[in-house]
């Protein structure tokens, strides 16, 4: 299989995120030299609200202002986490028929699988929430069950049982993932839970896990980087590696309105980026996934250029990461910007 087979797009034009060079994950001599591969999954059959995630991967992948260049030199880390210092590539999407969730989940982590085998993170742009259960477990088929922790930014606690008839849907990954072996209850961590959803029972079955789950209230009252600190010793105490689940309604709608379940009180745009850039430079990353932009219900594209720099700050966390173990420096964040230059 060559380059020219890959599947490409599901909707919209053949582009890779950015213009970052185009692979195929089932060829992996196309993606030999790779640290990250880049996958659509372009899955809404598992929304309860407002559909159009389906759109999320084209949106996240050209929402920007810049050429479609392939570079994207970090101001804050100095670093380019597309060439030089990281090497990325874009797999296309997997074909995702939102007829179909079981059809669909079981494609998506095989791709997945492939990636992480084959030595590159994975890293995927949904789609609805329901790719988390293949994504997390894909890595965690490579990793080792129960060897990943689970880091999940998110307003729903998404450990819904069975929403509207399904066992597959976007209100039930984390549970199905738990149930799985995949992730074990007391390495996966949720921040930004807010609102009236889910009900006591399900909050019993999540505290039976050994979940932790960090309610706006408490991240308020403590501070985000407090309870980042603690999570962070969470996840790390006997997991080979981390997933990243970002679901772009851990923002609140003024900051994040193209989603498909808007919840206000949310996280700042600001308090994301940093989260997650945190979160890629000082953890193991091993899985990554953005979903829940609906660009349908966006206005003036602000979910999807949010998304495509959420995937921006991860890719340059790693690229600093691994440059200053490489180097034998730190980043340090309170460096000018023009200092030493």
């Amino acid at each position: 299989m060559t380059t020219s087979q890959r599947y490409g797009p599901q909707y919209g034009p053949d582009i890779t995120f950015l213009g970052v060079p185009r692979c195929t994950w089932s060829d992996p001599a196309t993606y030999a030299d790779a640290d990250v591969v880049i996958l659509g999954a372009p899955f809404d059959g598992g929304t309860s609200h407002r559909p159009g995630t389906r759109f999320g991967p084209q949106y996240i992948r050209q929402t920007c202002y810049l050429p479609q260049d392939g570079s994207r030199p970090s101001l804050a880390l100095r670093v380019d986490g597309l060439q030089g210092d990281l090497t990325v590539h874009d797999a296309g999407d997997v074909e995702m028929y939102s007829g179909d969730a079981e059809r669909s989940v079981r494609d998506l982590q095989e791709a997945v699988h492939a990636i992480a085998s084959n030595g590159a993170i994975p890293l995927v742009l949904g789609g609805d929430h329901t790719i988390a259960w293949p994504d997390a477990a894909g890595v965690a088929q490579h990793l080792g069950q129960g060897r990943v922790s689970m880091i999940h930014f998110d307003a729903h606690a998404d450990t819904g049982d069975i929403e509207f008839g399904s066992l597959v849907g976007h209100g039930t990954p984390m549970r199905r993932l738990l149930e799985s072996g995949a992730v074990r209850g007391d390495r996966f961590l949720q921040l930004g839970l807010r609102g009236y959803w889910p009900g006591p029972e399900t909050l019993a079955w999540m505290a039976e896990q050994g979940m932790r789950s960090y309610e706006m209230t408490e991240i308020v009252a403590r501070g985000l980087e407090e309870c980042l600190t603690e999570a962070f010793a969470i996840a790390t105490d006997a997991c080979d590696g981390v997933f990243l689940s970002v679901d772009i309604d851990v923002c609140d709608p003024g900051h994040a309105p193209g989603t498909g379940t808007p919840e206000p009180g949310g996280l700042t745009a600001r308090q994301l980026l940093d989260a997650v850039r945190r979160i890629a430079y000082e953890l193991p990353v091993a899985g990554v996934d953005v979903v829940e932009v609906s660009p349908p219900y966006d206005h003036a594209e602000i979910t999807s250029a949010l998304a495509n720099r959420v995937v921006l700050e991860v890719l340059s966390g790693i690229a600093r990461r691994r440059r200053d173990e490489r180097d034998g420096t730190t980043w340090d964040p309170r460096q000018p910007l023009l200092d030493g230059r």
